[in-house]
């Protein structure tokens, strides 16, 4: 199995209602509990929204940005892709010798 440093930025909005830091922290647990990934949830509040910009990075076993777009076709839900604005992804694969 191919590894390679994985760096994930995703920005998540909503209208304020509360608690979508925790929201947030559950969707990335439950999508990335087989890769060897962390993350970092910035988190930003006004009157009206919501803002979380998750920056997660790690070792995965995707090799390239288009092997984790696919990843997360399949297996993120409804609710993921209707909270993201926005995302950024740098997939480097780790490649053995000089």
């Amino acid at each position: 199995m191919q590894k390679s440093e994985t760096y994930l930025d995703f920005c998540f909005v909503r209208k304020k209602v509360g608690h979508l830091s925790e929201e947030i922290n559950a969707q990335l647990e439950n999508l990335f509990k087989h890769e060897r990934l962390n993350w970092y949830l910035d988190e930003k509040e006004n009157q009206e929204v919501e803002i979380i910009v998750a920056e997660v990075k790690g070792m995965s076993s995707w090799g390239s940005e288009q092997a984790v777009i696919d990843y997360l076709e399949e297996y993120a839900d409804e609710n993921f892709w209707s909270l993201l604005q926005g995302y950024q992804f740098q997939v480097i694969p780790v490649l053995k010798g000089c």
